[in-house]
């Protein structure tokens, strides 16, 4: 008899409406290098909010057990013409326990293991994952391990960049977030410089108690100024933003100008030839992001995405950085969660409404079996 587990799935159709529920799918068995894994835990990350709520409007959603149908505004439904009608799985990462493998060793070496893996559709209670995706957590619990991906990898990956790039510092635009407190750890461990934008002076006061040393924040009046002897100090003209709209790429590059300009020793009416570069890697904010002149005549901004960088980085690095991983999971890659939902109980209004807020410290863990 074929076995069955509960799963779910997110639809976008092109009037607008958004489905998301829970549904009973039949389990494939795994065959080669895959493996089946019973999920434990599953976090709710930034990245998979997009494809999760995808912009709606939450609070006038259609709430009952294990669905939600909400409405999402024209302006957001008109870019999302190529997932229309598709039956969406979500949740990019977890861990659970390996029960079942394909034929191939690497597969047959993880019988049995609890393991963190990428297999695209975390929110289930049972996934197929490829082995070399999976890595096995020892002794470390499936909470422990549900975050051991996407947000470890992301950090460890931008210090990648900025070493490939010949940078010795680098600036992030959200450093209290989960990620931005890795990245504080992992520059703090390897001796890169790190400029850390904040909004609230208890996050700027939880990063110096980390020891990271050049913390500013944005509702300061003198936040310019700030951020500028910051990027001085550091020589951080390299930066990372998940936030995407608004101005907080164009702030972060006048403050790299102004300090780039007076390091000029002949004036220039075209500014500074300092190459400044900004990496957005996410969509916190939707509205489009304002760039204004200023700048010099030289800079970038381009977006990063972790799996192309880890498709560029090589086996090696990759391997490297996936056993830094494992190794200081409860330390330098640990997160923390607000609240434990099961498949069900994410679905309500009060958990979607809580989670799609995308608050510091404020992330969820879905626990399927709950």
């Amino acid at each position: 008899m074929a076995q069955t587990g509960k799963q779910l799935f997110t639809t976008l159709d092109a009037d607008g409406t958004l489905t998301v529920k829970i549904e009973d799918v039949a389990i494939p068995e795994p065959t080669g290098s895959q493996v089946l894994v019973k999920m434990e835990a599953a976090p709710i990350n930034p990245s998979d909010l997009a494809i999760l709520v995808g912009g709606a409007d939450l609070d006038t959603a259609h709430y009952t057990p294990g669905k939600f149908v909400a409405t999402v505004p024209e302006a957001v439904n008109a870019g999302s013409g190529a997932r229309h009608g598709l039956k969406l799985p979500a949740g990019n990462e977890g861990a659970g326990t390996v029960i079942a493998a394909g034929d191939s060793d690497a597969a047959q070496a993880l019988m049995g293991q609890r393991v963190s893996c990428v297999p695209g559709n975390a929110y289930s209670q049972y996934c197929v994952a490829e082995a070399a995706m999976c890595l096995p957590l020892g002794d470390h619990s499936a909470k422990d391990g549900a975050s051991a991906f996407v947000n470890p990898m992301t950090a460890l990956g931008f210090v990648e960049s900025a070493r490939m790039d010949g940078q010795d510092a680098i600036l992030h635009t959200v450093g209290a977030s989960n990620l931005g407190q890795m990245l504080t750890r992992i520059c703090k461990e390897d001796g890169i410089g790190l400029v850390n934008i904040v909004r609230k002076a208890e996050q700027a006061e939880l990063l110096t108690q980390m020891g990271a040393s050049n913390v500013v924040n944005s509702s300061d009046d003198g936040f310019m100024q700030q951020l500028t002897s910051a990027i001085e100090d550091t020589g951080a003209f390299y930066g990372f933003d998940p936030i995407g709209g608004g101005r907080t790429v164009d702030t972060v590059f006048k403050a790299m100008e102004k300090v780039a300009v007076s390091q000029m020793t002949e004036y220039s009416r075209y500014g500074s030839n300092q190459l400044k570069r900004m990496f957005i890697y996410g969509r916190l904010d939707n509205s489009p992001t304002t760039l204004t002149p200023g700048y010099g005549f030289g800079w970038s901004l381009s977006g990063w995405l972790l799996f192309p960088f880890l498709q560029s980085a090589g086996t090696e690095t990759v391997q490297r950085m996936r056993q830094r991983v494992r190794d200081t999971l409860t330390t330098t890659f640990a997160s923390h969660y607000k609240a434990h939902v099961g498949l069900e109980e994410m679905l309500t209004k009060e958990a979607v409404t809580d989670y799609a807020g995308m608050k510091t410290g404020e992330k969820y863990l879905v626990t399927p079996w709950a």
